[in-house]
C-alpha cells in the first residue's frame, strides 16, 4: 500500500511541476513578445562593428551573420570575397528589421528575433581577417559540399539548410504538403544517433551515450542549432538519461519541459514556424501513437496524424492545405527517411555515389512535380488562437476514439466560415507607392481597386502580399477588379494577380488603352476573364457602385475611375489620381456631402484634393496609400494641413488599414511597420 501511495504522490508531483512549468512559460513568453522585451548591446548609433562571419546567403547582394557582442545581419556587396569563420571589421549604418505591413503575413522582425538577431546593418567591409576559429570547419564542410552534383540536397540533408533547392522546386514541395521533410527532424537524429550507437557497441552504455551527445552537440552547431535539430537533440540526451537512471518521465512529459526551457531561453521562439511545427506534430505522435507491426498502416497513422496536426499550423501561415498530403506522404517518408537521408550520409563521405544521390533527388523532384498536377488545395481562413485550441480538440478525439467525422465537419465549418461573417470589409493595402483597396462585402462577394505596382522592381506584390492576404481572408476569387487607370503603380501587378489567383471580372476607365492595358486585355482573354469599359453603376446585393464620370481629359490621372459607395449608411470616396480639375467637375455634376472614408487622391500629390474639394465634401476620415520615404514627398504638408481635421491614416505610417463595419458601426484596426 506504501508503495502505491509513494507512485501516486511521485507522479502527482511530476503534474505539478509540469503544470508549473508551462504556466509560468506561457506568462514569460506572453509578457516578453507582447512588449518586445528584448536584449542588446547594440543601438541604432552603433556604426563599426568586428566579429566572426557565422553564415552567408548569397542574393542580389551578400547577406552575413556577423556574431560580434551578437549575431547582427550585415548586408555587403557581392564583390567582397568572404567566408565562413573570417574575422571582418564592417562600419555601416544599423537598422531595425521590417514587420509585415499586411494583415496575418509573415513577421520578418519576429523571425529575427527568434534568432537572437535584433538589428541589420548595410555596410561595407574595412578588414578582413584569417585564422583559425571552429566556424572555419563549417565553412569547409560548405566549400566540401559545393562541388557534389547534389549539392543542394547535401546542404539539405547534412546542414539543414535548404535554401541551396530551386524555389519553384521548393513551391511544389509546398504545394503537395511534403516541405517538411526537407527539415532535419527526429527521424533524421534518431538514424544518426542510432548508428553511432551501434558503432560504439562495444563500449558500456554510459560512455557511448557521452560520445553520441557531443557528437549530436557539434552536429547541432552545424545545422545553426535550429529549433527542430535542438528538440530532438535534446530528446535524444533526456530520453537516454532518463532510460540509464530509471527516472521513469514519460516522453511527452520530457517533451513539453524541452519547449519550454527553450521558450524560457528565447520567448520569441514561439515565432518560429519550424518550432510550432517541430513540437506540436511530435507532441500528438507521441500521445497519439500506438504499436503497430504494420509498417505500412504504421506509416500512414503517421502521417495522418502528422497532416491532421498541421491544418492549424498552415492555415495560419500559408492559408491552404492539400488534401492529398497523407497519401503523399506515404510515399516521400519512407522515401526520405529510408533512401536520401542515409545515401546522402554515405555520399557526403563517399563521394564516389554523388551520381547516384543525385538521380534519386532528381527522381523525387520530379514525382513531386507529377503529383503537383493533381493537387486539390483548399483555402482555409486565418483563424484565431481558441479557434487553433478546438482544432487539437476535435484532431485528439478524432484520432483517438476514430471520430473523424468530427474533423471532417470542423473543416467543412472552416472552409465555409465567411458565410458567417455578416461584417463588411475594407481594406487598405500597403503596396508601397501605389494603390489597392479590398472591399469584402457580405456573403462572399469581393471587390478588389487596383494592385498597385512598382516599375523599378521586379519584386512579385501579387505573389508575395495580395494573394496571401486574400487566402488569409478566405478569399478564394475576386468578382470584380476594378483599375481606376493606366498607371503602373495602380495596375502594374494585374498580370501576375490573373496567373495565380481566379478574376471573374475587369473593369477599366474610359479612355483609350495604353500598351500596358492592352497587354493585360491579351492576357484576359487567354484566359475567358470579362472585362469591360467606362461603367456608370455596378451593384452587388444592396451595395451600389456609382462611377462619378464626367467628361474626357488629355490626362491618364484625371480619366480616373472615381468611384461613389455606401455601405451600412457610411460613404465611401475613392479618388484614384484623379486632380484638381476633375474634382472641380465633380462637385459640379454630382451632390457629394460629409464623405466618411475618402481615399485621398494621388497619394497627396498637391495636384489634389484642392481646398475646395475637401471643404465640400467635408471627409471624416482620410485614407493615403503611399510609399515609404518615396521620391516624390507624397503627401505634400500642403495637402496634409487642408486633411488636418480629419483622421488620417497613411499606409507608409500605418501600414495596411482594416474598417470593419456592420449596422452596430465601424472599427478601425492598421498594422503598423
Amino acid at each position: 500500500m506504501s508503495k502505491v501511495l509513494e507512485k501516486l504522490c511521485l507522479k502527482k508531483s511530476k503534474l505539478i511541476f509540469l503544470f508549473s512549468l508551462v504556466f509560468i512559460t506561457l506568462i514569460y513568453t506572453y509578457y516578453i513578445t507582447s512588449n518586445v522585451i528584448y536584449s542588446t548591446r547594440y543601438s541604432l548609433d552603433t556604426t563599426k562593428l568586428r566579429g566572426i562571419v557565422i553564415d552567408i546567403k548569397n542574393g542580389s547582394k551578400k547577406t552575413l551573420i556577423v556574431k560580434a557582442k551578437e549575431k547582427v545581419s550585415v548586408i555587403i556587396d557581392n564583390h567582397y570575397d568572404v567566408k565562413i569563420g573570417d574575422v571582418v571589421t564592417i562600419k555601416g549604418k544599423m537598422e531595425k528589421f521590417n514587420k509585415n505591413t499586411v494583415f496575418n503575413q509573415f513577421n520578418y522582425r519576429n523571425y529575427m528575433y527568434s534568432k537572437k538577431i535584433y538589428f541589420k546593418m548595410t555596410g561595407k567591409i574595412e578588414k578582413i581577417e584569417n585564422g583559425f576559429n571552429i566556424y572555419k570547419i563549417k565553412g569547409r564542410i560548405i566549400d566540401y559540399i559545393n562541388n557534389f552534383r547534389s549539392s543542394s540536397y547535401l546542404h539539405t540533408f547534412i546542414l539543414g539548410n535548404s535554401n541551396y533547392i530551386d524555389d519553384e522546386v521548393l513551391d511544389t514541395y509546398r504545394n503537395i504538403g511534403i516541405s517538411h521533410l526537407l527539415a532535419i527532424s527526429g527521424t533524421h537524429i534518431t538514424l544518426l544517433s542510432s548508428l553511432l550507437l551501434k558503432l560504439l557497441n562495444k563500449l558500456n552504455k554510459k560512455t557511448s551515450f557521452k560520445i553520441v551527445t557531443i557528437f549530436l552537440c557539434f552536429y547541432a552547431f552545424l545545422t545553426s542549432f535550429t529549433p527542430s535539430i535542438l528538440r530532438a537533440v535534446l530528446m535524444f540526451i533526456l530520453i537516454n538519461i532518463n532510460k540509464i537512471y530509471k527516472l521513469k518521465i514519460k516522453s511527452n512529459y520530457i517533451l513539453i519541459t524541452i519547449a519550454c526551457l527553450l521558450l524560457l531561453y528565447n520567448p520569441f521562439y514561439i515565432y518560429n514556424i519550424g518550432f510550432i511545427f517541430s513540437f506540436t506534430i511530435s507532441y500528438f505522435l507521441i500521445i497519439l501513437s500506438s504499436d503497430d507491426n504494420n509498417y505500412f498502416k504504421k506509416i500512414f497513422k503517421t502521417s495522418l496524424i502528422a497532416s491532421l496536426v498541421s491544418i492549424p499550423i498552415l492555415s495560419n501561415n500559408f492559408f491552404q492545405i492539400n488534401i492529398f498530403t497523407t497519401l503523399f506522404n506515404l510515399v516521400f517518408v519512407p522515401f526520405v527517411s529510408y533512401i536520401l537521408f542515409p545515401f546522402s550520409l554515405v555520399t557526403f563521405i563517399i563521394p564516389c555515389f554523388d551520381n547516384i544521390l543525385y538521380f534519386f533527388c532528381l527522381a523525387m523532384e520530379k514525382l513531386a512535380i507529377f503529383l503537383n498536377d493533381f493537387n486539390i488545395i483548399i483555402i482555409l481562413k486565418y483563424i484565431p488562437f481558441y479557434f487553433v485550441i478546438v482544432y487539437y480538440i476535435v484532431i485528439f478525439i478524432s484520432v483517438r476514439y476514430k471520430k473523424f467525422y468530427l474533423i471532417i465537419v470542423l473543416l467543412l465549418f472552416h472552409y465555409n466560415i465567411k458565410y458567417f461573417d455578416f461584417n463588411n470589409y475594407i481594406t487598405m493595402l500597403d503596396v508601397g507607392q501605389g494603390d489597392s483597396f479590398l472591399i469584402e462585402l457580405k456573403h462572399n462577394k469581393n471587390i478588389l481597386i487596383d494592385t498597385g505596382g512598382n516599375v523599378f522592381s521586379n519584386y512579385n506584390m501579387a505573389k508575395n502580399k495580395l494573394i496571401p492576404y486574400f487566402k488569409s481572408r478566405g478569399i478564394r476569387k475576386i468578382d470584380y477588379l476594378i483599375l481606376t487607370h493606366g498607371d503602373y503603380d495602380h495596375l502594374g501587378e494585374v498580370i501576375n494577380l490573373i496567373k495565380d489567383f481566379k478574376v471573374d471580372n475587369v473593369i477599366f476607365n474610359g479612355d483609350s488603352y495604353n500598351d500596358l492595358e492592352n497587354e493585360i486585355i491579351t492576357l484576359l482573354k487567354q484566359n475567358n476573364i470579362s472585362y469591360f469599359k467606362g461603367f456608370n453603376k455596378l451593384n452587388i446585393g444592396d451595395v451600389k457602385f456609382e462611377f462619378l464620370n464626367t467628361k474626357f481629359y488629355d490626362n491618364e490621372n484625371d480619366n480616373s475611375n472615381v468611384i461613389y459607395l455606401k455601405i451600412n449608411n457610411y460613404k465611401f470616396l475613392f479618388m484614384g489620381d484623379a486632380g484638381n480639375n476633375r474634382e472641380k467637375s465633380i462637385l459640379e455634376k454630382y451632390n457629394l456631402k460629409d464623405i466618411d472614408f475618402l481615399k485621398v487622391g494621388h497619394h497627396g500629390s498637391k495636384t489634389s484634393s484642392s481646398a475646395y474639394f475637401i471643404n465640400n465634401i467635408n471627409p471624416k476620415y482620410s485614407l493615403i496609400s503611399v510609399g515609404k520615404n518615396n521620391r516624390y514627398g507624397h503627401p505634400k504638408e500642403t495637402v496634409l494641413s487642408l486633411l488636418n481635421n480629419t483622421n488620417i491614416y497613411r499606409t507608409d505610417l500605418n501600414g495596411s488599414v482594416l474598417i470593419r463595419l456592420n449596422k452596430n458601426g465601424y472599427k478601425i484596426r492598421t498594422c503598423s511597420p
